[in-house]
């Protein structure tokens, strides 16, 4: 199933609007959507909402033997899925090239920026090591899915603990969180995505475009960056030529953009430390907000009871008695009743019209 296509009055509606600095939301240029993190009941399983954009992550892990070029070092494993579920023109079981330019892009925020200390992943050098695996999940598009899959992805990382490990010998025993406190990752810092639409061949920038606003953009930046204001990563698509100025002023909007979102998250992990460590619920479903059926629940009319008798007196007396009684019914047999018998037949039809006599020829028929 293909997306439907904008129309031109669409698009020149749009554009006609970037121009005069107006967005379909109301957001200003360098406004973001609302951001809302959630994290599951498990270690490492994240939602992250941007706007009507929802994202899930899960982070595993597993031991498996290094790489023979990194011996002491843990793997590394991203993979991104687009679900014909969260928007009509991802097809299943096809890898587009959206998900091939997402999946690189976040490869190359997360991986190689060396955020993640991946020495500690080693348990035995040259022979079992952690593999970190980093599913991400579209489960609604409504644009800017990479600055969304970042989120997410640093968000789980950070909220993940793999397990504890000990060794003996040539015997690796691996802990239950039951019997040993998971450990968590050690991160050195978060890189976050912030993409950056230009329209018009570059006269006009929006930050976080969403969906519609994708469609008519002209050329797509997209800068990874910590809250040290180091980049990590910067990659341009599009068939435009962007300015040094255009760059520096997009690389000091990121900065900011970067602190506020590394705080929220920062924010969502402590609340989520510490409603575990006070025994509260937590997880994605007391995260939902309370939309309970209440048709069956409605409240008390007040009803006055105190001149009831003298009301119905009144309805009574000003009704008109019927002209004609209607004879009582008639008991014929034991659980039957007969109404009107005895009356006289009101259907204009008198009884002797119903049973008209035979004619003399029928009687005798024909000789």
């Amino acid at each position: 199933m293909r997306d439907t296509p904008l129309s031109n009055c669409e698009k020149r509606f749009l554009l006609k609007a970037i121009e005069e600095k107006k967005r379909l939301d109301g957001r200003q240029t360098y406004d973001y959507r609302n951001i809302k993190i959630t994290f599951g009941t498990d270690y490492g399983c994240c939602i992250v909402e941007l706007g009507r954009t929802r994202v899930l992550c899960q982070v595993s892990c597993e031991l498996v033997p290094p790489k023979d070029s990194r011996p002491t070092e843990g793997i590394m494993f991203f993979n991104l899925e687009l679900s014909p579920m969260a928007s009509p023109a991802f097809e299943p079981n096809r890898q587009s090239e959206l998900l091939v330019v997402l999946n690189r892009q976040l490869e190359r925020c997360l991986r190689n920026s060396k955020c993640i200390d991946t020495e500690s992943l080693c348990v035995v050098s040259g022979e079992k090591v952690w593999q970190i695996r980093v599913d991400v999940h579209v489960l609604n598009h409504d644009g800017n899915l990479m600055d969304a899959a970042s989120i997410a992805a640093i968000s789980a990382l950070s909220h993940f603990r793999r397990p504890d490990v000990a060794i003996q010998g040539r015997d690796i025993t691996v802990f239950s969180p039951e019997e040993r406190d998971p450990i968590p990752l050690s991160i050195y810092h978060m890189p976050i995505c912030v993409s950056f639409a230009f329209f018009l061949q570059g006269s006009y920038l929006l930050v976080d475009p969403c969906e519609r606003e994708e469609r008519v953009k002209d050329g797509l930046l997209v800068i990874a960056m910590n809250k040290h204001r180091e980049i990590c990563s910067i990659q341009s698509s599009g068939g435009i030529m962007l300015l040094k100025d255009q760059v520096l002023r997009c690389s000091k909007i990121a900065s900011v953009k970067v602190s506020e979102i590394t705080e929220l998250i920062y924010k969502a992990l402590e609340n989520d430390r510490k409603i575990r460590k006070e025994g509260g619920k937590f997880g994605f479903a007391e995260s939902m907000p309370k939309e309970r059926i209440t048709t069956l629940k409605r409240d008390e009319a007040p009803v006055e009871m105190t001149d009831v008798k003298e009301t119905a007196n009144e309805i009574v007396n000003r009704t008109e008695t019927p002209t004609e009684a209607v004879s009582s019914p008639v008991l014929v047999a034991m659980g039957t009743a007969q109404v009107g018998e005895g009356i006289v037949n009101s259907w204009g039809l008198d009884e002797d019209e119903e049973d008209e006599p035979q004619t003399e020829d029928t009687k005798t028929g024909s000789v």
